[in-house]
């Protein structure tokens, strides 16, 4: 039976940005499934005691930038480290997605539209101009998807997600759980790409 990742994550994650493609290459290279899988990153950090941008050291900050642009080089993508809009508030983008999954379309294109505007366009993803462009340019119903996006179930979906990922120890954003097990960040692909080839059954803690 083909496995299936749970992916979570938020929209204004650089880390997601940087991942993405790795993660629908590997499912892929497997034919694995992907459930896409939108979280309020501030519920889950309440959890794993993570601590907003702002509010953590001068060293952590300043690694964060080496960081993303060494992640960059590697994986052959363009990022504006300091973008104009971050943070940006990614609800609505987050609720498109999910709206787009329930009506069984895939939203990973869309998804690469909404992350590089903030991180390589200068685009603010808060905007409802913007989310539509994004859901136009992937070819999805903008009026159907953005109207779905404000039921207050859609916004619902989120929550479990976010109490299914707490539920999964994933600490922060992108997490991918396979088979229970969660792999926190975008440099944990190799590990999961691992897990998929040798169809090893998941870690867990004791």
């Amino acid at each position: 039976m083909p496995a299936t990742i749970d992916y979570y994550y938020t929209s204004i994650s650089p880390f997601t940005y940087l991942g993405h493609q790795a993660l629908i290459e590997t499912a892929s290279k497997h034919g694995a499934s992907i459930a896409y899988k939108p979280v309020n990153l501030a519920g889950l950090w309440e959890e794993s005691g993570a601590v907003p941008l702002g509010r953590r050291p001068a060293v952590r900050q300043r690694y964060r930038f080496v960081e993303l642009q060494r992640i960059a080089e590697r994986r052959g993508l363009p990022i504006n480290i300091r973008p104009k809009y971050f943070p940006a508030d990614p609800l609505l983008a987050d609720l498109c997605t999910i709206a787009i999954v329930e009506r069984g379309a895939d939203p990973a294109a869309y998804m690469q539209n909404i992350f590089s505007c903030v991180w390589t366009n200068d685009e603010d993803i808060a905007s409802r101009d913007i989310v539509r462009r994004c859901l136009e340019v992937a070819s999805h119903d903008a009026d159907a998807i953005l109207a779905r996006a404000g039921m207050p179930e859609i916004a619902g979906i989120r929550e479990e997600n976010t109490r299914q990922a707490i539920a999964a120890d994933a600490v922060g954003v992108p997490a991918y759980v396979l088979n229970g097990e969660p792999f926190w960040g975008q440099d944990r692909i190799d590990y999961l790409d691992f897990a998929l080839e040798t169809g090893r059954g998941p870690f867990k803690a004791p």
